[in-house]
């Protein structure tokens, strides 16, 4: 999977093709290291910063990561790691399950529990809305998302 900077114009541009002064380039393959909203999504990308991703993202307060769930099925305690690290500083995650609604397995609503974050599961169109209107009022909050096709 390519890292997030969008092929299609040079890195850091915006969509006239000049370079936005306050977007910063991946520290590292598949990271963004900093919280922003998600601009738009389909087609197997999310567009966020001026850049887009293929595949599905964590949005969270340690920045924009790569994902490798593609299914339901593949959001797992372990997959979401990442999110369980930046607990501290989230109070709710909401995860975009895709097309479709997946209620959340119990044993993993408990981890959530266990780690003091509230937790929602949704189709990712509505998570990636919420995401963004919680993120404008300044709430702690996190998004996993799989991409849509």
């Amino acid at each position: 999977m390519a890292g997030f900077p969008d092929r299609s114009r040079p890195p850091g541009a915006g969509p006239s093709g000049a370079r936005s002064p306050d977007t910063r380039a991946p520290d590292a393959p598949g990271h963004l290291p900093q919280q922003v909203p998600i601009e738009g999504y389909g087609g197997g990308f999310f567009h966020f910063a001026g850049m887009a991703s293929s595949g599905s993202i964590l949005a969270l307060p340690s920045g924009i990561h790569e994902w490798a769930a593609r299914l339901p099925v593949d959001i797992t305690e372990a997959a979401l790691a990442q999110v369980f690290a930046d607990a501290r500083r989230l109070e709710l995650v909401l995860i975009g399950t895709g097309p479709d609604p997946w209620p959340i397995p119990e044993a993993l609503r408990w981890r959530f529990r266990d780690a003091g974050v509230r937790v929602d599961a949704m189709p990712t169109r509505s998570a990636a809305a919420t995401y963004n209107v919680l993120l404008a009022e300044g709430r702690a909050v996190g998004a996993a998302l799989l991409a849509l096709a």
